[in-house]
């Protein structure tokens, strides 16, 4: 079962799906939202799935800024921005009869993946957290990837779309990804993040734009989830990293998870696997996918049976 649904944020309306599992509510309830540029349609959809056969709700929905949401300027990427999204996506599930508040847990994936950790370490109202390989430190993350020359082209993009911006108000924009690695600035670059992307999109996720604002990219740059993690002190929180991630670098997410203060947490490690495979391979992604539905059943199905006496 799948239903349109729409909230307000920020005064903006974000849009997006509610699925539902068989039986009577109310049901414990994952909320779920995407990494950079994303859509709903690219690959929440697949791992809900998961999450709905094992008896929880899903709920996706679009950012501000992309997809089928409001907000302008579009394939704008706005970190804070949204965190605040998550965090009223949350208050819109509380307020639906069919799912469970006390019973409610949050899953990014890239980008988002360091998003639900810091909306977890911030809102007490998460009661678990899935982080699929986050991006956890925008500024190492961009220096390791682009390489030195790489990084310094990078950032004279930035400083003058800054300048432009100030002389203008109008935002620049730069690539998501390319093929000419080296020759086109972009964001993210690897090859196989825009082949894997472009095939997403002529295949499941027709509204994808693989371009965002520079000033998104500006902003990767002070983003950092190590000043929350201390925060996160009794909150179920399972990590998903592939062990051939060099585009958000595993040795970085590793890093982040263990330095998130509970010890009710676990890492789950998928082998022989890169970044890009867990959005463009199904049988790879299904890996993940059903531990997280059996991990996030034990963690938010199980927390609302009573106790034997």
């Amino acid at each position: 079962m799948r239903r349109d649904v729409e909230f307000t944020s920020g005064g903006e309306t974000v849009r997006g799906w509610l699925y539902l599992p068989e039986g009577e509510g109310p049901h414990p309830v994952v909320v779920m939202a995407g990494g950079w540029c994303y859509v709903k349609e690219l690959v929440q959809p697949h791992y809900a799935e998961h999450i709905v056969n094992a008896g929880m709700a899903a709920l996706i929905f679009d950012y501000r800024h992309l997809g089928s949401s409001d907000g302008a300027p579009r394939q704008h990427i706005d970190p804070n921005r949204q965190i605040e999204d998550y965090k009223n996506a949350i208050t819109f599930a509380t307020k639906q009869p069919e799912l469970d508040a006390d019973r409610l847990a949050v899953w990014g994936i890239s980008y988002s993946g360091g998003h639900v950790l810091v909306v977890g370490a911030t809102d007490r109202r998460v009661r678990a957290i899935v982080s699929n390989i986050p991006v956890v430190d925008g500024w190492e993350n961009m220096r390791r990837v682009h390489g030195t020359v790489g990084f310094r082209r990078l950032r004279e993009a930035i400083e003058s779309d800054r300048v432009r911006r100030f002389e203008t108000g109008e935002h620049g924009t730069i690539a998501m990804s390319t093929t000419r690695v080296g020759e086109e600035v972009c964001t993210w670059p690897f090859p196989e993040t825009y082949e894997a992307f472009n095939d997403l999109k002529a295949n499941e996720a027709p509204a994808h734009e693989h371009w965002n604002t520079t000033e998104s990219t500006e902003l990767l740059l002070s983003y950092s989830v190590f000043p929350y993690l201390s925060r996160i002190l009794d909150t179920p929180t399972l990590m998903v990293v592939a062990d051939d991630d060099d585009l958000t670098l595993w040795d970085k997410e590793i890093e982040a998870f263990n330095a998130i203060a509970t010890t009710d947490k676990e890492l789950f490690v998928v082998p022989q696997t890169k970044h890009m495979t867990l959005y463009s391979e199904r049988t790879a992604l299904d890996i993940p996918a059903a531990h997280t539905a059996k991990w996030l059943s034990a963690n938010l199905v199980a927390a609302g049976e009573p106790v034997p006496a």
